[in-house]
């Protein structure tokens, strides 16, 4: 109420997403559903009625032309941060971007820059696609996911002009553009696998990153982060590092995608612990099997037996 007093439409709607979240793990899933879909829908009412706000939208590019086409994929997220279960230093540090992001031009009248240069690393499933995703939700802008099976060719000098109409193209339309398997692109310059070409190609990212100063935000993701070049990472301005959840957030991942169904029963304990070694992903698509199951069976209830057999078949993929 204080936010909306004063007029602080930004804080007023992350504190009513966060009341969402919080309905969702009491189990008030329809509730949650109800106020994200009116905070969205509100959001869209202001920016409709606000003429400075409709001309910060972004320049689509849904449908890429010419070599553009095979080298960008587009989309435009709903999805927020509070809708991720993160540790409490991750989600510091994914706040304070969307901050600086938020308020860039004040930083830069000061002489400063905004965080957006980001490297994502950690195993797989663990959310450092989500994230990315989570950013262009939360502040209004697309995200181009980079395809590397079209950037990087055999001839030589063609990837990194393809890398050229890539940082133009972040130049020219504000988003976040998401390298994913970043390795393949920022490999180790020197290892025994290491080919000419791809040298190269690595050099011409690390001066076009260098040289880049748009308002797009960059993220490189990877899964092996002990295969990057050691340049990479004073390229970038932050590091974030992903690991498997810990039984708190496993049990909060489990909460939250069993929000609509009746999971009074569940004993949550034996659940986390169950869950322990798999991904964030792999969790929510045990916690979907499982509430298939009830929904099957004709039950409005989860049983322990269908979460457990769950998340061993799970556990069973996953060894």
């Amino acid at each position: 109420m204080r936010s909306h007093a004063d007029g602080d439409d930004t804080r007023f709607y992350a504190i009513a997403m966060q009341v969402a979240a919080q309905a969702a793990l009491s189990g008030h899933g329809k509730f949650a559903q109800d106020l994200r879909a009116l905070v969205d829908l509100v959001r869209e009412h202001a920016k409709a009625a606000d003429p400075v706000l409709r001309n910060l939208k972004p320049v689509p590019l849904a449908q890429p032309r010419g070599e553009l086409a095979g080298l960008l994929t587009v989309d435009y997220p709903k999805t927020r941060i509070v809708d991720m279960a993160l540790t409490h230093a991750l989600r510091t540090k994914l706040d304070r971007v969307i901050t600086e992001q938020r308020q860039r031009d004040r930083i830069r009248e000061h002489g400063l820059a905004p965080m957006r240069k980001l490297l994502l690393v950690g195993p797989p499933g663990t959310g450092k696609t989500m994230t990315a995703a989570a950013l262009a939700g939360e502040l209004g802008i697309p995200l181009f996911s980079i395809q590397l099976d079209g950037l990087i060719t055999k001839y030589l000098g063609e990837t990194a002009a393809k890398l050229r109409l890539v940082f133009d193209a972040i130049q020219s339309t504000r988003g976040v553009y998401l390298f994913d398997e970043f390795d393949a692109l920022g490999g180790e310059r020197g290892s025994k696998n290491d080919v000419g070409e791809i040298r190269r190609v690595l050099n011409s990212f690390l001066q076009f990153l260098e040289q880049d100063e748009s308002d797009s935000l960059v993220l490189g993701a990877t899964n092996y982060v002990g295969l990057l070049d050691r340049a990479l990472f004073r390229r970038f301005d932050a590091l974030l590092e992903y690991a498997h959840p810990t039984a708190d957030v496993a049990a909060r991942v489990m909460r939250v995608r069993l929000g609509l169904l009746d999971t009074s029963s569940l004993n949550w304990d034996v659940a986390a612990k169950a869950a322990d070694g798999l991904s964030h992903a792999e969790i929510t698509m045990a916690c979907d099997q499982a509430a298939k199951d009830a929904i099957l069976d004709h039950r409005t209830a989860v049983r322990d037996s269908d979460l457990a057999l769950a998340l061993e078949e799970r556990s069973s993929t996953h060894a």
